[in-house]
C-alpha cells in the first residue's frame, strides 16, 4: 500500500464529516487535506484507543520524534511521506503538527477543565490549529482568514464535546468546564453515571447557544472574496451545524446515544454548499 492509499483509507474509514468536504476539491489540495486529516487521526487514536497512559505517551512522543525528522527529510510513517511533500506548497509547519500532538497530550494529563478559558486551550491545539492548516490548504488569500479558521474549528470542537458527552464519560472526561457545571447545579458523578435532568438539559442548551455564537463569530469574519475558496471549510460548518441542531431537536439524547448525520445527509449538505453555495 502506497502512503497515498494508506492516508486515504484513514480518512475514508474514519467516517468523519470532513471527508465529504474533501471530496470536491482539486486533487492536489484534496491529496493535502487528506494526509493532514489522517495525521490528526493517528494522533488522536493514540489517546481514545491505547488504554494504559503511559503507553500512549510514548506513542506520543514518537510522533513527535517522527515530525521532526520529517522536516529533517527523514520521514518513516506513511501519514508522513504522503504529507511531507506538500506541506511547503501548502505552508504546512511542523510547529502545526507539534500544536495537534500537544492537545491529544492534554487528553492524557486533564480530564477536567475549570473555566471556559482554560477548555479553549485545549480547543485551540486541536481544532482552531487544524482549521488554520486547513484554511492555508483550501486557499487563503486574507489575513482575516485565520481568525475565522480558527473559531471555525473551535465551533466545530464545541460541537464534538456536545455529541459525545456520554461517551467521553465512559471514559472518565468531563470537557465541560467546571464553574458551568456549577452555574447550572449538574453534578459531575451525574455526567459520569449519564443521568439526564432539566438542569443538564439547560446546560446542554447554554452549550449549544456558546457553539452557534462561533458559527456565526467565524462566518462573519470570512471575507466575500474568499467564499470560493473556502467552500471546503463552509461545508464542513453546514454539516457540523446541522448535526449541532439535531442534537438541539431531539432533546440532547447524549449521555446514552451517539447522534449522528447519515453519509447520505452529509453528502447532501456538502453538495449543496458546492453548487448552491448556501446552507
Amino acid at each position: 500500500m502506497s502512503p497515498q492509499q494508506y492516508v486515504q483509507e484513514k480518512a475514508a474509514s474514519s467516517g468523519s464529516s470532513f471527508y465529504y468536504a474533501f471530496l470536491f476539491l482539486p486533487p492536489k489540495k484534496r491529496a493535502a487535506i487528506t494526509a493532514f486529516y489522517a495525521f490528526c487521526r493517528e494522533v488522536d487514536d493514540v489517546v481514545d484507543e491505547i488504554e494504559d497512559p503511559s503507553v500512549a505517551a510514548a506513542k506520543l512522543a514518537w510522533w513527535q520524534q517522527e515530525v521532526q525528522r520529517s522536516f529533517d527529510g527523514q520521514d518513516q510513517h506513511p501519514v508522513m511521506k504522503a504529507l511531507m511533500p506538500l506541506t511547503q506548497e501548502f505552508h504546512i509547519q511542523s510547529s502545526h503538527l507539534l500544536s495537534v500532538i500537544e492537545g491529544c497530550h492534554m487528553d492524557l494529563k486533564q480530564t477536567r477543565y475549570l473555566t471556559y478559558a482554560d477548555l479553549q486551550r485545549y480547543c485551540h491545539l486541536v481544532a482552531g490549529v487544524v482549521g488554520e492548516v486547513a484554511a492555508h490548504i483550501f486557499g487563503q488569500t486574507h489575513q482575516d482568514i485565520t481568525r475565522y479558521a480558527h473559531l471555525l474549528g473551535q465551533a466545530f470542537q464545541l460541537t464534538n464535546i456536545i455529541r459525545d458527552v456520554g461517551e467521553d464519560a465512559l471514559r472518565g472526561r468531563i470537557y465541560i468546564p467546571i464553574d458551568e457545571l456549577q452555574q447550572f447545579n449538574v453534578k459531575a458523578h451525574e455526567i459520569l453515571q449519564r443521568i439526564d435532568s432539566p438542569r443538564f438539559q439547560a446546560l446542554m442548551r447554554f452549550q449549544a447557544q456558546r457553539a452557534h455564537g462561533l458559527y456565526d463569530s467565524a462566518l462573519a469574519l470570512l471575507p466575500e472574496q474568499d467564499r470560493r475558496s473556502q467552500k471546503s471549510g463552509l461545508m464542513m460548518a453546514s454539516i457540523y451545524r446541522t448535526l449541532l441542531k439535531e442534537i438541539e431537536s431531539s432533546g440532547f439524547p447524549i449521555l446514552k446515544q451517539r447522534v449522528a448525520l447519515t453519509p447520505l445527509r452529509k453528502l447532501w449538505l456538502a453538495w449543496k454548499m458546492q453548487a448552491l453555495g448556501r446552507f
